[in-house]
This record gives C-alpha cells, sequence and structure tokens, in this order.
C-alpha cells in the first residue's frame, strides 16, 4: 500500500468571484500564499467548499492550473475527482489531466444512495482507473449514504492505491473503528472542524479545513500540539474555536468561511446560486469572535 501523504493542516480551498460572477484569482492566490505562510501542510481544490457544483468544466480546469503554478510543488494538492455516474468518473480519471496533482478525493455517490456493496464496487472501480492516490470521502449529510467502517476498511485492504478516507459523518465511534482496523499506511482525515481534536486524539492524520482558509495558524498550530501529544494546550485552541465552528455552518457552506474573509479583507462576498451569503446577524457574530481571537 502508498503512504498517505495528506497528513496536518489541509485546506478545502473557497473559489473566491469577483462582483460580475467571474473568479477572482488575484484574490485566490493572495488566499494561498497566506495559508502557505501560516501552517498548512497540503491544499484540497474543487471539493465542497470550492461550490465545484457550480463551476464550469473550463473553470475546474482553470483553477487547477492556477493553484498546481501557484504551489510550485511546496505542499501535496489533492484534487475532487467524483460523482453519482462510476462510468462517468472512470472515465474523467482515464483522460484528465491529472500534471502537477498528487491525489483524488472522491466523494460518496450521492442522490441514488447505493448499498454498501455498490459503494464497495463504485470505489474499487475508481482505485483500478485512477492514475493517482485515492482518497475516500465519507459525507452522508450531503450524499444520503454512510460509507461504513468495515466498508471503508474492506476497500483500504484491497486497493492499495486508496490511501485514506476522510469522514465528515459526525460519529466519532465509526472513527474508532476504522483506527482500530484500518492496514498501515491508510489514514483518517477529519472533514469537520469542530471534530478535528477529538479525532486526532484518536489517532486521526489530520483535517481537510473551512475554518483553515480564514485562521491557519492557529488551527494548524492546534494539530502539532495535539501531534505532539500536548493535548491541554489543543484543547484551549479547539475552545476558542468552538463557536466559530457553528457560525460558520449555519447558513450553508462556504457562506460563512466566505464572509469571515471578507470581513479580513481577502476575497469579496460572492457566491453562486443557489447559494447566497450569510446573514448580517451571523456575519456580526463572527466579527466579534474574530475580534476576540487576535487579541
Amino acid at each position: 500500500m502508498a503512504a498517505n501523504i495528506f497528513r496536518g493542516l489541509g485546506i478545502a480551498l473557497v473559489t473566491p468571484f469577483h462582483a460580475d460572477g467571474s473568479i477572482d484569482f488575484d484574490a485566490m492566490g493572495r488566499l494561498i500564499e497566506y495559508q502557505l505562510e501560516n501552517g498548512m501542510d497540503f491544499l484540497c481544490i474543487l471539493g465542497t467548499t470550492s461550490e465545484s457544483p457550480c463551476l464550469t468544466k473550463e473553470e475546474k480546469q482553470q483553477i487547477k492550473r492556477f493553484v498546481v503554478e501557484k504551489i510550485g510543488g511546496r505542499v501535496p494538492i489533492l484534487m475532487g475527482c467524483g460523482g453519482n455516474c462510476t462510468a462517468a468518473v472512470v472515465e474523467e480519471l482515464k483522460t484528465g489531466d491529472w500534471q502537477g496533482i498528487d491525489g483524488i478525493l472522491s466523494v460518496c455517490p450521492y442522490y441514488n444512495k447505493p448499498s454498501q456493496e455498490g459503494l464497495y464496487q463504485h470505489y474499487r472501480a475508481i482505485a483500478e482507473a485512477s492514475p493517482l492516490p485515492v482518497v475516500l470521502y465519507n459525507v452522508p449529510g450531503r450524499t444520503g449514504v454512510n460509507l461504513k467502517a468495515e466498508t471503508t476498511i474492506r476497500l483500504a485492504k484491497d486497493c492499495p492505491n486508496i490511501v485514506a478516507v476522510k469522514e465528515a459523518g459526525r460519529w466519532l465511534e465509526q472513527v474508532d473503528e476504522i483506527i482500530k482496523n484500518k492496514p498501515d499506511g491508510f489514514d483518517v482525515i477529519s472533514g469537520d472542524d469542530a471534530l478535528t481534536f477529538p479525532m486526532i486524539a484518536s489517532g486521526a492524520a489530520g483535517v481537510i479545513s473551512v475554518i483553515g482558509n480564514a485562521l491557519p495558524k492557529e488551527f494548524s498550530r492546534m494539530i502539532r500540539y495535539e501531534f505532539n501529544g500536548e493535548y491541554e494546550p489543543a484543547r484551549k485552541i479547539h475552545h476558542r474555536f468552538t463557536e466559530l465552528y457553528s457560525l460558520l455552518f449555519v447558513d450553508g457552506n462556504p457562506a460563512g468561511v466566505k464572509a469571515l474573509l471578507h470581513e479580513m479583507g481577502f476575497i469579496e462576498n460572492e457566491l453562486r446560486l443557489p447559494l447566497v451569503p450569510t446573514r448580517v446577524s451571523t456575519v456580526q457574530k463572527m466579527s466579534e469572535i474574530l475580534k476576540e481571537l487576535s487579541r
């Protein structure tokens, strides 16, 4: 089995837009440099937080090319490639341009709600087609189906290039079961900022973070404390973020983090429909917390 290289603080990169709806690549570049300077270990592009369902195929290629050039090999890049039609995902893996990309993040099939055997066969086909290591992405709240621990472990054992799972199921028991029974070289990555502290304490290898877009330095510090077994200072950082975790997602993702980044002066507060900006009351609360965190 190939070893997982996606460890520590991964950022689920937002897509900044101009007021006219076009992609703001200048803002994206500034944001990436800020994250690199403040503890980012790897970057995740074209996932949920990027608003990928509302990006055209050409825009996705533009983002991919821009990010690869901007990163310049400084950290690994994980790129989203998934869907609910196995044949279409396999075709994309076989024909796509993966130059400069270090791994594939593939979400569970959504809407058609396959069985566990269906999920296994879907991911096995993806693993066989992929030219790069594959990270499974389990997010039942969005897909309507849970990739159970036994299916994840089965895939990890049967498919050498499936190297990790991004777990956003909110069940710590499931995380523990995977970590307990996984093969060497396979990792669990948190897909939920609020659960990152307990997940890493249980043995997770890192996080693909939304909050890390805006506050990578402190979040990275929390993770490094945990890796060193220094749980008390890590817990203090985790508790400082508790209210912000909820506020970021109360009006949907990435509406919350885009509002926060706008408050910090990084991007315009623009999203593509059907997503809309977070409520003014939520922004005010986040602004107050931001002031507290900067003291």
